[in-house]
């Protein structure tokens, strides 16, 4: 596996093998609010499944204590390296459910299958850990830079990108960044 001047890891993790789950079903996710030293600016990046911008975040996987899966999810995405300043706490997804597949959606509400379960198989909710963070390093290269864009954002501003992300904006809120 190649990595950079700074051992990190040039390539993503990818696969949901190592995924963490709580006991209610919901994937733990782990996720920054990456700051500027002053806090002036947040930075954001292409969503590559949705349009728009998001704050870093991603799986928190079995080998891994969740700051870490924060601070790696930073790298991947970003390219950058942080100073992790404050945990944020857990910020339950408030997005509408979506189903998990194009599967007919001809049967009732409540109708469960032979396992118990909604027959219309709803995606899994997750569950976000966020950390303030500061950023210490802008690296050039990094392990999705040819798949996202980074930017970064007043808090007005990054409030506006995140409108459509309630837990995303929820986390930004949270933080002590400059308003």
């Amino acid at each position: 596996m190649a990595t950079n001047g700074n051992h990190r890891s040039m390539e993503s993790r990818t696969g949901r093998s190592n995924q963490r789950y709580n006991s209610k079903g919901e994937r733990l996710v782990a996720g920054v609010v990456p700051l500027t030293e002053d806090k002036a600016y947040v930075m954001l990046i292409q969503s590559t499944r949705r349009k728009g911008w998001v704050l870093p975040k991603g799986g928190w996987e079995t080998d891994e204590e969740c700051h870490e899966a924060a601070a790696r999810e930073a790298w991947e995405e970003a390219g950058i390296f942080v100073q992790i300043d404050y945990d944020l706490g857990d910020i339950h997804e408030t997005s509408p459910r979506k189903k998990a597949s194009s599967s007919s959606s001809s049967s009732s509400k409540g109708s469960s299958g032979k396992d118990g379960k909604d027959s219309a198989k709803e995606k899994p909710r997750s569950l976000y850990r966020f950390y303030e963070v500061t950023v210490t390093s802008e690296e050039a290269d990094w392990p999705e830079r040819e798949k996202r864009e980074r930017k970064w954002f007043t808090f007005a501003e990054a409030k506006d990108m995140l409108k459509d992300r309630p837990e995303l904006q929820t986390a930004l809120e949270r933080s002590t960044m400059k308003r």
